[in-house]
């Protein structure tokens, strides 16, 4: 196998991260909001534990959107 299809390859599959933490983004707000509209009262009190997993999945998906970029012009 050629280095420059094997590093393409590589950043493509770092890339897949991007796409998952997209998933995990949509699936923790979702789940926030279905409790949310079951309990309000307890809202309050999730929301900064919501933001901090947002903050925690969208860090992953910016680390392999940059090793995928990484991968791709720089070695």
């Amino acid at each position: 196998m050629d280095a420059e299809a094997a590093k393409l390859i590589g950043a493509g599959l770092a890339a897949i991260g991007s796409g998952l933490a997209a998933i995990g983004v949509g699936t923790i707000w979702g789940n926030y909001l279905s409790s949310a509209v079951r309990n309000p009262g307890a809202a309050d009190g999730q929301f900064t534990r919501v933001l901090i997993g947002f903050a925690v999945t969208e860090l992953l998906g910016l680390l392999a959107f940059l090793v995928a970029i990484i991968l791709m012009f720089v070695a």
